[in-house]
């Protein structure tokens, strides 16, 4: 398997219907993709001629005869819905508690521990969308020096301050001291640094957000690649969601089509074997929990007409797989939050036959494939779909 590249590309939240236990969390009739083949910026034939369409429960598509690719969709075993859960699970990670959420703010304790060691006070507090939180609080902010910290509907720790007011790296430095509070039963999955610019009301969130992760409990699929030798390149945000740990080389992104842009100049290099793991964030961020039914649509059909433009020039033993990691359905008017949603599966290269791999009970299938694939050892409870693949 030394010439095998992997590509597996995350389309952040791009869910493919209500899960068995969608119920649980408050989701039922969730269905992503359906909300947004409703849309009139649906434009998917890359997609489509890959099998899309003959993914159970995705029959409003249309089913094609002789699709490019294998194609299944995944359940998720984990209790959350959130991005690290999601890409823990695919990595070969099943998190069986959620991670702590808070829906009323932070605990008094917390807030008076972050502002002891920061030394500054704290404004707002509570789930807050980040482009209002700097609206309504930023002049006071930039008043008093006072941060803003929130939350939302994941498991994060949020930290925005105009870059006037709290330099970049210092902003980094208070996300680092919420890192070292935010342990135990408040070991939330991100710390996130929230820049921000401009004047009031025109202020802008910068390019220069990071995030301080929870360490992976366990060995993921990048950890034992690594190990083996093998390159693991991270692309989007996949580096932060993973602490860092098990990767090679990282590439972060401004935007989706930046994204394709790095992975295909990665496809371009000669030298590496291994696996090249993305995250495309903007369905997510920028369209899901903004409840932007048309804007979701058209950067999907933006990442079709990009993914035309990739697959030709796919080498002989490269692989392309694509899924997601919870669902964010904009037609969802219950909540703007993650929804609790099956995901697709869509996997093809010269070495894979176009079979349907059914419904799978777990996001790890595909650490176990890859384990498999690769000759790597690996514990996982997912189990590989190698055998049913490969040709």
């Amino acid at each position: 398997m030394k010439n095998k590249r992997v590509f597996l590309i995350v389309l952040d939240s791009l869910g493919v219907g209500e899960a068995p236990d969608a119920a649980e969390f408050g989701d039922t009739g969730a269905n992503t993709l359906k909300s947004l083949s409703a849309s009139p910026e649906f434009n998917i034939p890359n997609l489509m001629r890959l099998g899309v369409g003959n993914i159970a429960g995705l029959d409003f598509l249309g089913r094609v005869a002789s699709p490019a690719a294998a194609v299944g969709r995944l359940a998720e075993k984990s209790r959350g819905k959130d991005t690290t859960i999601g890409h823990w699970e695919i990595a070969g990670i099943v998190s069986d508690k959620p991670m702590p959420t808070y829906p009323d703010g932070f605990p008094e304790g917390i807030i008076e521990q972050f502002v002891k060691k920061t030394g500054r006070g704290v404004l707002c507090n509570r789930p807050y969308s980040g482009t209002q939180a700097i609206l309504d609080y930023g002049r006071e902010h930039i008043l008093t020096g006072r941060l803003i910290v929130y939350t939302s509907a994941d498991s994060v720790f949020q930290i925005a301050a105009h870059e006037e007011v709290v330099p970049v790296e210092q902003l980094y430095e208070y996300c680092r001291v919420a890192r070292e509070i935010m342990t135990g039963e408040h070991a939330v999955g991100r710390i996130i640094a929230r820049p921000f610019e401009g004047e009031y009301p025109n202020y802008t969130r910068t390019t220069r957000r990071q995030d301080f992760s929870l360490a992976p409990p366990r060995m993921t699929i990048l950890d034992a690649l690594r190990e083996a030798g093998y390159d693991t390149i991270a692309v989007g945000k996949i580096k932060d969601i993973f602490a860092g740990r098990g990767i090679s080389e990282h590439y972060p992104s401004r935007s989706n089509a930046d994204g394709m842009r790095i992975i295909e100049g990665i496809s371009e290099r000669q030298e590496w074997r291994g696996l090249c793991f993305a995250n495309l964030v903007d369905f997510d961020s920028s369209y899901g929990h903004r409840r932007d039914i048309d804007g979701y649509a058209r950067a999907l059909a933006e990442f079709d007409r990009l993914l035309g433009g990739f697959l030709p020039g796919m080498r002989e033993d490269d692989i392309l797989m694509i899924t997601a990691d919870h669902g964010c359905d904009p037609g969802f008017t219950k909540t703007t939050d993650h929804t609790r949603e099956y995901v697709p599966l869509i996997v093809c290269g010269s070495s894979i036959r176009p079979v349907n791999l059914g419904t799978r009970g777990s996001f790890a299938d595909i650490a176990a494939t890859l384990a498999w694939w690769f000759g790597v050892g690996l514990e996982t409870p997912g189990g590989s779909f190698a055998s049913e693949v490969d040709r």
